[in-house]
């Protein structure tokens, strides 16, 4: 007689898993691959997740670090994250073909750092050192007119020049609840420092640490699916954690899974951070279904419905008119 199988309960939060950034990156790719064929290079991972890397590179992908890595007469993808201005200056000087999959959120981001230099402040930027988005958005201006902020003792102790000529920026794929510690201590420091616009932190992110909020008081153990490479996917664990999970813990796919967690607890949450594909999503389930009888609940705090255009070149050509008779 076979022993009967444990229950779990698995919150599911929604939104979860790809957002329109990267949707849109991948799509480049893709479709540089079946316009320009194979081999397209790729300036960094496109996004910060294995699964999805590997997957175009077997359509065709080169990924490399530098432009240097490029041959001249092949296209060339500059990532999600966004690269230095010296990036596409080299590969024009070159007369590259290249396509910018930045995301359209993090070039705001360099636009706004550029209108801020414009109008003469030092620009601040709270972000994590050499994650790409940070070296990227600081090589939009010259060394030494962007300060980069991590830390809240970085927001305690910076000396500005002049302390009421600052401007502030932040890195796309922050913790909510972390970035805006620091901005408080920098505005009781700073009164006059110039805050962005609109909040610098992705819709994504906001709306996918907000789902991980909604459930993970209630679980005993929160799995987020994503890369170690991946901000914003470290950045839900961490809000898990924050919020009361007794566990949490970030596993790149089903086969990293801890199974004496998962058999400790009885209600798991699981996420997935923006640069993870909904199959590793379906992979887990797939594999905790072979184990337990799970019973799943979708928690969904919003609606996601934010779609950004592929680059002109990637566009279906205008059909020619009709001559006249």
């Amino acid at each position: 007689m076979t022993a009967s199988r444990k229950t779990k309960t698995v919150l599911l939060a929604s939104p979860r898993g790809f957002c329109a950034g990267v949707d849109r990156a991948i799509q480049i790719v893709e479709e540089s691959l079946k316009k320009y064929g194979a081999p397209v290079y790729v300036r960094h991972e496109i996004v910060h997740n294995r699964h999805v890397v590997t997957r175009l590179e077997g359509l065709g992908a080169i990924f490399v670090e530098e432009l240097d890595e490029c041959p001249d007469d092949r296209p060339v993808v500059f990532s999600a994250h966004g690269v230095p201005k010296s990036v596409p200056k080299a590969a024009a000087a070159r007369d590259m073909n290249f396509l910018d999959a930045t995301c359209p959120l993090v070039s705001k981001v360099h636009v706004e750092a550029e209108r801020h230099h414009g109008a003469g402040k030092h620009i601040l930027l709270i972000g994590h050192e050499g994650h790409p988005e940070v070296v990227g958005t600081m090589g939009q201006l010259a060394p030494g007119e962007i300060t980069l902020i991590e830390t809240e003792d970085d927001a305690r102790t910076y000396a500005p020049r002049d302390p009421d000529n600052l401007a502030l920026v932040t890195q796309t794929t922050l913790s909510v609840d972390d970035t805006a510690d620091l901005i408080a201590i920098l505005q009781s420091r700073f009164p006059n420092l110039a805050l962005p616009y609109k909040e610098d932190i992705c819709y994504a992110t906001t709306n996918r640490q907000a789902a991980v909020k909604a459930i993970a008081a209630e679980c005993d153990l929160m799995l987020v699916i994503g890369s170690v490479t991946s901000s914003n996917s470290k950045r839900l664990v961490e809000v898990g954690e924050k919020v009361g999970a007794d566990e949490a813990y970030l596993i790149s796919s089903a086969a990293s899974i801890d199974w004496a967690a998962v058999d400790r607890a009885d209600t798991i949450g699981l996420s997935a951070g923006a640069s993870a594909p909904e199959y590793l999503v379906d992979g887990v389930l797939a594999a905790l279904r072979s184990r337990y009888e799970i019973e799943i609940r979708e928690i969904r705090v919003t609606e996601e419905r934010v779609v950004f255009r592929l680059p002109r070149q990637l566009l279906p050509e205008k059909a020619a008119p009709e001559a006249a008779e």
